[in-house]
């Protein structure tokens, strides 16, 4: 089998080379069989008539086709950089609120506590045995009766 594949390869190869050969040396048109038709010859004119009247941009390039991902785009400091930084300053500015709004709060043992708040079943295995593994004595309490 293989040799039968190798032979075929063979013949068809040199026939291939000369067929490409040609199509680079012909101006005729760039597209063969089915992808000759009207409107890929329609839009490869507009793609030449867009590269021969582009205007260049800054770095001497001219305009690209955006379609194929080669369009010019932002550099990613440019946005992306001004934006962390809106971001950061608009977190402070959350943070020092809630705490400035936290100091109007009673105290912590003033606080109520409701019935869903700290539920035990058993005590945890660390610590004193009342307080979770994320618990905060800034902000959490647990009234003991």
């Amino acid at each position: 089998m293989f040799p039968q594949r190798t032979m075929l390869r063979a013949m068809r190869s040199p026939a291939l080379g000369r067929t490409i050969q040609r199509r680079l040396a012909s101006t005729e048109s760039k597209f063969a069989g089915a992808e000759d038709n009207a409107f890929n010859r329609e839009r490869q004119a507009v793609k030449d008539h867009a590269a021969a009247t582009s205007v260049p941009t800054r770095n001497g390039e001219g305009v690209r086709d955006v379609g194929r991902g080669e369009g010019l785009t932002l550099r990613p400091c440019s946005a992306v950089i001004p934006c962390l930084l809106i971001s950061a300053a608009n977190a402070y500015n959350l943070w020092n609120e809630h705490w400035a709004h936290w100091e109007h709060m009673p105290p912590l043992e003033e606080r109520p506590e409701y019935p869903y708040q700290n539920l035990r079943t058993r005590n945890f295995c660390w610590g004193d045995g009342d307080k979770t593994f994320f618990w905060n004595d800034k902000v959490n309490h647990h009234k003991k009766d």
